[in-house]
């Protein structure tokens, strides 16, 4: 994909005019991206783990709890990084011309009610879950 000099000097002073932090947010890679785009767990999983949240990813169930389509449920489809959002099963509206085109949600808007556990997942969730703890032993001690 080409871009023009005007189109990348603009982008530039775009850039330029940004806060360091906004910068950086905006113009993070996508393996930062995976970090910054987690969702909370639901109240019932938050209490089994003992994390507070977790990165989405796709298979996870998750329910909407913010927005214009809070109460929704379903399972992620797709974690578009590139545009910051996620795409929800059944979360669909129709076009003028009949296509159906999936609804963007962005992570902090849902909680996840189910996870998708892999042996990576397990792991990320006992060495959040043994950070917590050990936390909490510290400031008891003091």
């Amino acid at each position: 994909m080409r871009v023009s000099a005007f189109a990348l000097n603009e982008l530039s002073k775009r850039l330029i005019q940004l806060s360091p932090s906004r910068r950086a947010h905006f113009t993070a890679p996508s393996h930062i991206r995976r970090k910054l785009m987690a969702a909370g767990l639901s109240k019932d999983l938050r209490k089994k783990h003992e994390v507070r949240a977790i990165p989405v990813r796709k298979g996870d169930e998750v329910i909407v709890v913010r927005g214009q389509h809070k109460g929704r449920e379903g399972k992620v489809l797709s974690v578009y990084r590139k545009k910051w959002v996620i795409h929800i099963e059944h979360l669909t509206r129709e076009k003028v011309n009949g296509a159906s085109v999936q609804i963007p949600v962005h992570p902090s808007n849902v909680a996840i009610t189910t996870l998708k556990m892999t042996k990576d997942r397990e792991s990320i969730l006992s060495r959040k879950a043994d950070g917590r703890k050990a936390r909490a032993g510290r400031t008891e001690s003091a």
